[in-house]
C-alpha cells in the first residue's frame, strides 16, 4: 500500500481504533515526532511492510497508554497482551527494534522459528496447538484455512502454531512428540507450566476435529 507509514495518531480513539484494527500493531509514544529516536522508528516501520506502526506525540494518547516518551508499544490480540520497548536506550536502533518486533508479533497462527519461538516462549497463554506439516504441500492452504478458523475459536485460550516440517531447526520440535514424516500432518497440544501434551494424526484437518481435539484436552 502507498499510505504513509507510520499512521499518526492525535487522540484517544484514533490510537484504539488502530490498535484493536489489527492482529499485531505497534505505537510508538514520541514527544518529539522529529527525534533521532522516531527517526529510528520510521526507519523500522518501512521494513516491516505487514504490521501497522502508528506514532503518537499527544499527551492524553500517551497517558491513556501509561507509556513514557520514547517507548514503543507492540499490542497483540491473540493474548491480549502488550510489550514495551525504551527507545531512550542510545543504542537501540531500527535494526533492534525491527527485531523487538519480529519476536514478538504472535499471531491468531504463528509460523514456529528461532525468532518467533521467543515471543512463544513469553505468551501469557499456557496451551499450544501445533499443526506440524509440510508447508509445500499442495493441501497446505486448505489445511491453514481450516487451522486459522478454528484459532478463531480459541482466541485468548490457546497459541496457535504452524511448524512446518521443512525447517531444520523445527526437526527437535518433530522428535520431541515422537512423530514420523509419515503420521504427518499432526496435531500436538502442549500445556506449558507442566509439559503435559497429546499429538493426533487425523487424515484430514478440519475445524471440528480440531475442536474435539482442543477440548477433550482442556477437560
Amino acid at each position: 500500500s502507498t499510505t504513509e507509514k507510520p499512521v499518526l495518531l492525535n487522540n484517544i480513539a484514533d490510537a484504539e481504533a488502530f490498535v484493536s484494527g489489527a492482529e499485531v500493531a505497534v505505537i510508538g509514544f514520541f514527544q518529539d515526532p522529529q527525534s533521532p529516536e522516531a527517526e529510528q522508528f520510521r526507519l523500522a516501520a518501512g521494513q516491516i511492510p505487514e504490521v501497522p506502526f502508528g506514532l503518537s506525540s499527544s499527551a492524553a494518547v500517551l497517558s491513556h497508554y501509561g507509556a513514557s516518551a520514547n517507548t514503543v508499544a507492540l499490542f497483540r490480540r491473540v493474548d491480549n497482551d502488550r510489550r514495551d520497548l525504551d527507545m531512550n536506550n542510545r543504542d537501540v536502533d531500527a535494526k533492534k527494534l525491527t527485531r523487538f518486533v519480529r519476536m514478538n508479533e504472535l499471531r491468531l497462527v504463528t509460523e514456529y522459528d528461532p525468532v518467533t519461538a521467543v515471543g512463544v516462549m513469553q505468551s501469557s497463554l499456557e496451551f499450544n496447538l501445533l499443526l506440524i506439516t509440510d508447508k509445500m504441500s499442495p493441501k497446505h492452504p486448505e489445511r491453514m484455512r481450516k487451522f486459522r478458523a478454528a484459532a478463531e475459536l480459541y482466541k485468548g485460550k490457546i497459541l496457535f502454531i504452524l511448524l512446518d516440517t521443512n525447517l531444520k531447526s523445527n526437526e527437535r520440535v518433530v522428535s520431541y512428540f515422537q512423530l514420523k514424516k509419515s503420521q504427518l500432518p499432526a496435531l500436538a497440544i502442549f500445556h506449558t507450566p507442566d509439559d503435559e501434551h497429546d499429538v493426533l494424526t487425523p487424515d484430514e484437518i478440519s475445524i471440528e476435529r480440531v475442536q474435539d481435539f482442543c477440548n477433550r484436552f482442556l477437560q
